[in-house]
């Protein structure tokens, strides 16, 4: 066995976030440097186990001696770097994006946390009516896993990250087209079974807008029946293989509706394969 030495740790540096100096280490981003110092600053397209793409633009922040806005999650700090969170340009430009978002998308899925961020940062949904819509979509639903609903899709890119180099390495999607009719696609548009996709379905798991999720929680709040305030979650670990993944077993009324991962296990990230992620419907025969 190759021995390979440790990496020396990464030393501290100082900077300032709304005012209170807080040490992280050198490398670390601006949103790293702002959670450390208590700072909430809301993120879209961020997620801890994908690369950032800088492309919500929810998380920005001002820097001093910075003429644009910065993008916290992925910014590096720097030594003696002041930043601010709740500055008047930072706070209007993160509001105008989610009344933006909420103008050209539905947002009625996405979690209670980003619910917070909108109603913390004053988000008048309506503003601008729904005159950025440029197209209706039909959900598609193409198999029995999971389902696709553009109409709430932000572009965040997460599936595609999660689909290629930070995860699964299939690269069965990615953006096509431009403006108004960029969407996430399969290889020349092929419908989902014949295109490249293993149906491990980590793009639902890292999808921050229910534009991606399981067909049985779709088929339930469509009927109604999705009720989050019943369901219990246990954790367990996979019987599928020697693998060891974490999943959190989601139930209502005695019946597995949906299975995740936790993002911070060692083994999976947040991420499973098929059978790890959809493969429980023997539990109920």
């Amino acid at each position: 066995m190759i021995e390979r030495p440790l990496a020396p740790p990464r030393p501290l540096v100082d900077v300032v976030v709304d005012g209170t100096t807080v040490a992280v280490r050198e490398g670390s981003s601006v949103l790293e440097a702002c959670r450390g110092a208590g700072s909430d600053v809301p993120t879209l397209c961020y997620l801890e186990t994908l690369t950032p793409v800088n492309v919500c633009r929810v998380c920005v922040v001002e820097v001093e001696g910075s003429r644009p806005l910065v993008p916290a999650c992925s910014r590096p700090v720097e030594p003696g770097m002041e930043i601010s969170t709740t500055s008047e340009r930072a706070l209007h430009s993160r509001k105008l994006v989610f009344e933006l978002l909420a103008s050209s998308v539905d947002l009625g899925l996405v979690d209670q946390q980003t619910k917070g961020w909108m109603e913390q940062s004053g988000v008048d949904a309506g503003r601008f009516g729904e005159s950025a819509r440029a197209v209706e979509h039909q959900v598609k639903i193409q198999d029995e896993l999971y389902i696709r609903d553009y109409d709430k899709c932000i572009l965040c890119y997460k599936c595609v990250e999660a689909c290629g180099e930070d995860a699964q390495n299939t690269f069965a999607i990615a953006i096509s087209g431009r403006g108004f009719t960029a969407e996430v696609s399969t290889e020349f548009d092929v419908v989902l079974p014949e295109s490249a996709c293993v149906y491990c379905g980590n793009c639902i798991g890292v999808c921050p807008t229910g534009a991606l999720i399981g067909r049985v929680e779709y088929d339930m709040r469509r009927d109604g029946t999705w009720d989050e305030t019943t369901q219990t979650v246990t954790r367990t670990i996979c019987p599928f293989c020697g693998v060891g993944c974490s999943l959190d077993v989601h139930v209502q009324e005695n019946a597995i509706v949906k299975v995740t991962s936790p993002t911070d296990h060692s083994v999976t990230s947040g991420h499973l394969c098929i059978k790890g992620r959809f493969a429980w419907q023997h539990v109920h025969a």
